[in-house]
């Protein structure tokens, strides 16, 4: 019986990384060896997704500063079956807009134990390898051309 509101069937992926491109992945609770991003989906339909990027990543790092950048890039993609009973009967896919998250340094992180295991920060080609989903580390592969546009330096 389904207790709380269905998701909505849209969400933030969120690369959090350092300005020398080391990337935070963490481990899901649910699915241990499963690391990824800081991800999540829209609490209200009119949630601006950039408000959603920051709810997540407060939540779930207890990080609240950084530069959010929304790299402009959306994927669709299929709901694994394990996690489709948290959406409406019927939905199957999903609509994740990426942005990037960027610190100077590594800082400190507090997880929720309930959603996650650990953390990591690695070089960005490590986190990519790492990630269970490929939206993910395609994502984190894009972090060498978002960070020079920032910096205004060519790639």
């Amino acid at each position: 019986m389904q207790t709380r509101p269905f998701k909505i069937p849209r969400s933030v992926l969120v690369v959090v990384h350092t300005t020398d491109q080391h990337v935070l992945l963490i481990e899901r609770a649910d699915k241990p060896g499963f690391w990824q991003s800081v991800t999540g989906s829209l609490d209200t339909e009119h949630e601006a997704l950039a408000d959603t990027a920051r709810r997540e990543v407060a939540e779930e790092t207890g990080i609240t500063t950084g530069q959010l950048h929304d790299w402009g890039l959306e994927n669709v993609y299929e709901i694994y079956p394990v996690w489709r009973h948290r959406y409406a009967p019927g939905v199957t896919h999903n609509t994740e807009h990426v942005f990037g998250l960027t610190l100077p340094s590594q800082v400190p992180i507090t997880l929720n134990p309930r959603e996650h295991l650990t953390h990591a920060w690695l070089p960005w080609q490590e986190a990519a390898d790492r990630c269970f989903s490929p939206s993910n580390a395609e994502a984190i592969l894009q972090l060498p051309r978002f960070a020079a546009a920032l910096t205004g330096g060519a790639r």
